[in-house]
């Protein structure tokens, strides 16, 4: 069974960033398609301005087409925290999407008629008994936890659903939330 990844990093993920990512996704599953994103430039990080930032320069129709015309039997659309609202807006414009896999990690939730789908995941964390930054509700049996190792303070618990190497000590902020990246591939 072919499969296809197509990624969306949230608020402020840099090319360098989703480089990481993918390259060591790719390493751990070679026969995997992974695509990857940054977050659009000049961009707020609520769902309005993502999906806005996104649509510029034709980037997000381009997605769409690459989406609908990938051969793979199941396609997952991943998105992190605000990236999310992205991996919604493109999983919402396509044609069909009996293949489609839609994944919001610790971000914007699905609309209901994405939750209607059982393939749909949404996930959060926890680290003895501490909840990530968007900690899901239940959204009609669709929710999954993540249980982390090491990661009890905000953003390293908010990192540990895209890189296995978050922890408390390495993870402070944003911008070190892909450091030393080890993809955290636990949608498949």
């Amino acid at each position: 069974m072919s499969q296809a990844v197509f990624y969306f990093g949230g608020f402020h993920a840099s090319q360098n960033d989703i480089d990481a990512w993918v390259r060591s996704a790719k390493t751990q599953k070679p026969s995997v398609e992974f695509v990857g994103f940054p977050w659009p430039d000049d961009t707020d990080a609520d769902d309005d301005s993502a999906v806005k930032g996104f649509r510029r320069g034709g980037l997000f129709d381009s997605v769409i087409k690459s989406i609908q015309g990938n051969k793979a039997d199941v396609i997952y659309i991943v998105g992190h925290s605000s990236g999310c609202a992205i991996a919604n807006a493109v999983d919402a414009s396509l044609k069909k999407t009996n293949n489609i896999v839609l994944v919001a990690l610790d971000g914007f939730k699905p609309s209901d008629k994405q939750l209607d789908r059982t393939t749909t995941q949404v996930w959060g964390a926890e680290c003895d008994g501490v909840k990530s930054f968007h900690y899901p509700g239940f959204d009609k049996g669709r929710r999954k936890i993540y249980s982390a190792t090491d990661c009890k303070t905000t953003w390293a618990l908010h990192f540990s659903m895209v890189n296995a190497a978050a922890e408390d000590g390495l993870v402070h902020t944003i911008k070190t939330g892909y450091a030393r990246c080890v993809a955290d591939l636990l949608f498949f």
